[in-house]
């Protein structure tokens, strides 16, 4: 019976995670809007960072009750999931065009950071002064956005000089859904931990798995949301670059921030079941877009097709599979 009633707790909490993800990003965007930030940097900044705010606070909550395991399972099975179960989810539906910068401009960051994780974790242990390091790439990473989409910015000022006084109204509005997402984000991430770690013990499996599975997939649900809304809206670049970006920010903010609160060892197949998965499935997005770039019709754009959404979503399963059995 207690189980049913910590399974229940965990559904709330992570509604509340939801809900308070999705208001902190509402904020968020109607914040960069009024700023004139170009959409494809909300979705790889603003977007990103507010669909990662889940695993942000469960990463903190985690690793401040010494569940650091709990923090890092949430981590890598967030990044799983958003290649496997969201990119391939949404490409199954919609085709997932892209622009041939992407190459050019997140991808490396993405591959350079999943590459540092992997140094990290691969001594099976998280550190403090790796973790640091690690969370200091925040700094070049937002430089190197904002200076990539400068130009974007300079042709928004205009329109934003002349609605100044809407701007004003918009923004008082913006900050309540901000805050008050923020506030919920919090509270939910504090009751999903403490009920997460309250399954493990009933279950009998380690706060790893359960950060690899339970945790992140409900965490992911808000970049699912996003992205699937995205396609359907024909905001494409919000929705791939949602999903690198997401990425990125999971292993320089949510693992950092685990190995900086609370450094910790790791049973071994942290690096090799868990870290190696990711890395295959980030590999395998890298030469799917790679491989789109062929295409000689400079008036069509590449894409992610259906063909490679199934194809992620059955190494997404092959990898649970794994983990299970």
């Amino acid at each position: 019976m207690d189980i049913f009633i910590e399974l229940l707790i965990l559904i709330m909490s992570l509604c509340a995670l939801i809900w308070g993800a999705t208001q902190f990003i509402n904020g968020s965007i109607l914040i960069s809007n009024i700023f004139g930030v170009p959409k494809i940097f909300i979705g790889l900044t603003i977007v990103s960072i507010g669909t990662s705010a889940p695993e942000i606070g469960v990463s903190i909550n985690a690793a401040l009750n010494n569940s650091t395991h709990l923090a890092v399972g949430n981590a890598l099975g967030s990044n799983l999931a958003n290649v496997g179960l969201v990119l391939g989810f949404t490409a199954c539906i919609s085709a997932v065009p892209f622009n041939k910068s992407l190459i050019k401009r997140e991808i490396p960051i993405l591959v350079i950071v999943t590459a540092l994780a992997g140094i990290c974790l691969f001594d099976n242990a998280l550190g403090r002064s790796e973790s640091v390091f690690l969370f200091l790439m925040v700094i070049p990473i937002s430089f190197y956005l904002l200076s990539t989409f400068k130009d974007s910015q300079k042709k928004l000022e205009d329109e934003v000089e002349n609605t100044s006084a809407h701007n004003e109204k918009t923004f008082g509005k913006a900050i309540i859904p901000f805050f008050i997402g923020l506030i919920v984000l919090l509270v939910g991430a504090e009751f999903t931990v403490n009920s997460s770690q309250t399954i493990a013990e009933l279950l009998g499996v380690s706060e790893l798995v359960i950060g690899l599975t339970i945790i992140a997939l409900g965490t992911s649900l808000p970049e699912l949301a996003a992205s699937l809304i995205s396609a359907l809206k024909n905001s494409h670049e919000i929705a791939l670059g949602n999903i690198i970006g997401s990425n990125i920010f999971n292993i320089v903010l949510v693992l950092s921030l685990a190995g900086i609160i609370a450094p910790a060892e790791l049973p071994s197949q942290t690096f090799w079941r868990d870290f190696i998965s990711m890395a295959m499935l980030t590999t395998m997005l890298v030469l799917v877009i790679l491989s789109k770039l062929k295409i000689r019709d400079k008036s069509t754009k590449p894409s992610i097709g259906r063909f490679s959404g199934i194809l992620f979503l059955l190494i997404y399963i092959l990898y649970y599979g794994i983990l299970f059995f």
